[in-house]
């Protein structure tokens, strides 16, 4: 019985029925009123009406009146429920993407389990954060993704500079990850030309956010239509409205502006924001303060993670928001950020530049530290060395990709991250599967 409940296909069927159990007992107390009414007129019929003999046999009556009334009884459920099903098959077939082999219960299952999914926050940038957020999206509906908006290389550069825009290469690459629209548009989404006079190098995702952004009036308003056309799960927000520069001081004492220039130079020591007093977004603020969940991370330490945390207003809101906050350490090292750098090492110099506020509960580390990495990636596995930083509690689990061992896997970490806030909750049902988990058990 056990083994059964935590059937993710029985987890389902149940789920779906229990929503839907009110209205089908209506309909059956109305289809039993009404056969009451046949029935009645039926019995005069029946009396007062001489039959042809071969309707003995059509009616069953060699057979005892019990066994009659429960044939036909099964008979009239497996009607109504096979007319229901089709009923319902009709009214949805509008919602069912035609590329996508989705079942009525996987339709109404998801959007139920999804929106009652817990309120996660996830900051960062880059690749990191998109990669997380493709695990997270899985679990729940409720992700407020906040993305720094620093980068300064590549198209989102050029578009900043050409037209005046806040980059938007970081929140293209989050809509894409937490996009449930057709794969399609997600590859189109994130489609680069390679040539081309003046569009060689630039995504068909920054040209649609900064052509949104003139058709919408301001960059936060063609972020949150770009996500309602691409079916986001979730919202996306930058975690300020106003254009920021960020700076490094290196270790031999230079100042270098911009995160490209950072990533070439290498060797840094101290990030700082220009201007340093710029405000946060207020949306992002009102997410942070409403999470259960504070992901922090993963992503390049220097110039994705700590942009946002440098933020006041964002800093502030996770000192004093109740929720559950995770700080997801880098699996591997950065060349120039982050060189011999350990678990220890990456949380102590996030403190550092917080001066000392904005807590975590958890630090989450990859486990998986076997592996000799290539000697021209300049990077190594980062090892775990204490399993208490101050006043963190070191969690330990596998989350690195196989296949590129300096980055984090989807499904791993939210599978660790998702496992980490139901047991601080000490929630005693079975843990939710995530719906590529379900969909191999056959569900649907």
């Amino acid at each position: 019985m056990r083994g059964l409940i935590r059937d993710p296909s029985f987890i389902k069927w149940f789920y779906f029925g229990m929503h839907i159990k009110r209205w089908l007992l209506l309909l059956l107390i109305g289809v039993a009123v009404m056969g009451l009414g046949f029935g009645y007129f039926l019995r005069e019929v029946y009396v007062s009406y001489t039959f042809p003999a071969f309707m003995y046999y059509v009616t069953l009556q060699f057979l005892p009146r019990i066994f009659r009334g429960i044939l036909f009884v099964c008979a009239a459920f497996g009607l109504i429920g096979f007319s229901v099903w089709k009923l319902n098959s009709s009214l949805l077939s509008a919602f069912i993407k035609p590329e996508r082999n989705e079942s009525i219960v996987d339709i109404i299952y998801n959007h139920r389990y999804l929106r009652r999914g817990p309120k996660i926050v996830a900051i960062g940038g880059g690749t990191g954060l998109s990669t997380l957020l493709r695990g997270l999206k899985e679990y729940t509906g409720n992700i407020t993704a906040i993305v720094s908006i620093a980068d300064d290389g590549g198209s989102s550069g050029r578009l900043q500079r050409e037209l005046g825009v806040l980059p938007p290469g970081d929140i293209r690459k989050n809509i894409a990850a937490l996009a449930d629209a057709e794969p399609l548009m997600s590859r189109l989404f994130e489609y680069r030309f390679e040539e081309g006079e003046g569009l060689g190098g630039h995504s068909f995702g920054n040209l649609f956010i900064v052509a949104m952004t003139e058709v919408a009036g301001n960059f936060e308003e063609a972020v949150r239509e770009t996500s309602r056309v691409l079916a986001v799960r979730g919202q996306i927000l930058p975690a300020t409205l106003s254009a920021l520069t960020i700076c490094a001081r290196t270790e031999d004492g230079q100042v270098v502006r911009g995160e490209s220039s950072i990533t070439e130079h290498g060797h840094v020591k101290e990030i700082f924001l220009d201007p340093p007093t710029i405000q946060a977004n207020p949306d992002a603020i009102r997410a942070i303060l409403q999470a259960d969940l504070i992901v922090c991370g993963p992503g390049s330490l220097m110039t994705s993670v700590l942009p946002n945390m440098l933020v006041e207003g964002i800093r502030r809101a996770i000192e004093v928001s109740p929720a559950l906050k995770i700080y997801v350490c880098n699996v591997a090292t950065q060349h120039g950020e982050t060189d011999d750098f350990r678990v220890s090492d990456h949380y102590k110099t996030l403190k550092e530049h917080l001066k000392g506020n904005a807590s975590f509960d958890v630090v989450l580390a990859n486990s998986n530290t076997d592996a000799v990495l290539p000697e021209e990636w300049h990077s190594q596995p980062v090892k775990v060395d204490e399993l208490t930083l101050n006043g963190a509690r070191v969690a330990k689990a596998d989350v690195v990709d196989e296949q590129h061992r300096y980055r984090h896997d989807s499904k791993k970490l939210a599978d660790a991250l998702i496992r980490l806030y139901y047991e601080r909750n000490q929630v005693s049902e079975p843990e939710p599967k995530p719906l590529a988990e379900r969909e191999h058990a056959g569900v649907g």
